[in-house]
């Protein structure tokens, strides 16, 4: 069983508290998507899923350095086969739009995983594949002892980016999961 830990990025408040655009919270839209990524992985006998919040208000850590490192413990300790902590970005370019993977290294096989969850979640939601880049100072990727993506799904500060995220949180649960089935060599499923 290959096990999966999905890291719904940031807190409901701080401290770690995500952005906010279009009158919408980081921390909201990616609790949720995490949630309907979890049950897909956990419907499929391949997967085993588990979640950094496992409820709305779950607040992890009493500083932004206890938090992503009670999330990086989690996974590691568990001894997960990867690690994909979902977010949103944010622009001062309001037109800025798509999703972006962030990899501790490129050649990697974090790398290849990025590529193939930027593929098939395009190909779900619609949005630009803007491509993986290198992160190396980034805590998520650095303290993960398993292959491990910074998933950008969409632009907070993009209002069409941003009702999609909203509207249609299951677009991007399935994009990530049909992404972590191609990376593993297993068929998609849509």
């Amino acid at each position: 069983m290959i096990k999966v830990f999905i890291d719904q990025g940031h807190n409901p408040t701080n401290p770690n508290a995500g952005a906010e655009g279009s009158g919408l919270r980081e921390q909201d839209l990616v609790y949720e998507i995490g949630i309907r990524l979890a049950e897909l992985l956990n419907s499929d006998p391949e997967f085993e899923a588990r979640l950094s919040r496992n409820s709305p208000s779950e607040i992890l850590g009493e500083t932004t350095a206890q938090s992503l490192r009670a999330r990086t413990d989690a996974a590691n300790s568990w001894g997960a086969d990867i690690f994909i902590s979902l977010h949103a970005n944010a622009s001062a370019i309001s037109s800025a739009s798509g999703n972006e993977g962030l990899v501790y290294k490129i050649p990697s096989a974090a790398y290849t995983l990025s590529e193939d969850i930027l593929t098939e979640l395009s190909l779900a939601t619609g949005l630009q594949d803007r491509g993986t880049t290198a992160r190396p100072g980034l805590y998520v990727l650095r303290k993960t002892t398993m292959p491990a993506v910074l998933v950008e799904l969409g632009f907070i500060t993009n209002a069409g980016d941003a009702a999609l995220m909203r509207d249609e949180p299951e677009l991007f649960a399935r994009g990530i999961y049909e992404g972590i089935r191609r990376y593993y060599g297993l068929p998609t499923t849509v």
